[in-house]
């Protein structure tokens, strides 16, 4: 096993957090991964893992090392893509993740978009409301919603949204409209929560302003919550991209837009930054011009 070959395994193992798994990642058997492994070790004078019966853990030495690794496949890979001119014309799959709602409504057309573009390139999409680790889980790139708190990665900014409180006029002519959100203690609320009920709801620039609420109906989807305040039975909070189609035809209106918390930023997210592959570079800059467009997002 080669130098390079021996590099990849390493940071396949490393990822997979198994030696199965990692010899599978790039083709291999188990024996043939340990063996690469054990012999990389032994050139090094270093333990690179720990090793149980369950899974594999890196050593504080293996930890920097995969960086340094990482660092020389995706050097590696620049090179072979500006060879063969992949710049230009980008090959090989993106792996890409993002929030629910927002991958079906504005991810999906534009990445549609992107491969009939560049009919070299696929794509895998993971839609999930929660933050994914793109290093661990093995993504290229991510779009995330809201502040970003400090990390390694890059981050290209396309755009805002806000959090609006929404109903359907059915609702506001039976039960009236809140002029304050101190009013929402008399009225039908909708929350959205994966986990516990939501019994707080904030409010003003700052987010100053907390009110306790009691949710008459808990669900753990927006497009439930949204269901039914479209239906008129109560109201409900959301991301402006989430119910633009239904403030355009009317079917929901937002109150206390005086009250509406500081807009939400949103990134697309990856590792690499300048020095990232050229499917990633290429995909950025092809997602960025659009969702950048978009009056949604404005």
């Amino acid at each position: 096993m080669d130098r390079l070959q021996t590099l990849e395994v390493f940071v396949a193992v490393a990822e997979a957090e198994s030696f199965i798994g990692g010899a599978r990642a790039v083709g291999l058997s188990a024996p043939s991964a340990t063996r690469g492994i054990n012999a990389l070790e032994a050139r090094l004078g270093a333990r690179l893992f720990t090793r149980t019966t369950r899974r594999v853990r890196l050593t504080d030495i293996g930890q920097a090392y995969l960086e340094d690794a990482r660092r020389v496949l995706a050097d590696l890979k620049m090179a072979e893509d500006a060879a063969m001119g992949a710049a230009a014309s980008p090959v090989g799959e993106i792996r890409l993740t993002c929030p629910n709602e927002f991958g079906r409504m504005h991810v999906m057309p534009v990445l549609t978009a992107f491969l009939d573009a560049y009919p070299d390139m696929t794509a895998h999409v993971l839609t999930v409301d929660r933050i994914v680790n793109l290093v661990e889980e093995g993504f290229d790139v991510a779009v995330r919603i809201g502040s970003l708190p400090s990390s390694g990665l890059s981050a290209v900014r396309v755009g805002h949204v806000r959090r609006v409180l929404c109903g359907a006029p059915a609702y506001f002519e039976t039960y009236g409209m809140p002029r304050s959100p101190a009013d929402l203690q008399n009225h039908r609320l909708v929350s959205v929560s994966a986990d516990a009920p939501v019994n707080e709801w904030r409010f003003g620039r700052r987010m100053d302003k907390p009110v306790k609420i009691r949710s008459r109906l808990t669900v753990n989807s927006i497009a439930a919550a949204l269901a039914v305040a479209r239906n008129g039975w109560g109201l409900t909070r959301a991301l402006s991209y989430q119910v633009s189609p239904d403030l355009a035809s009317g079917e929901l209106k937002t109150v206390l837009t005086e009250f509406e918390p500081e807009e939400l930023p949103i990134h697309l997210v990856h590792i690499e930054g300048r020095r990232a592959v050229a499917k990633v570079r290429t995909f950025i800059d092809f997602a960025a011009e659009r969702l950048r467009a978009n009056p949604v997002f404005n």
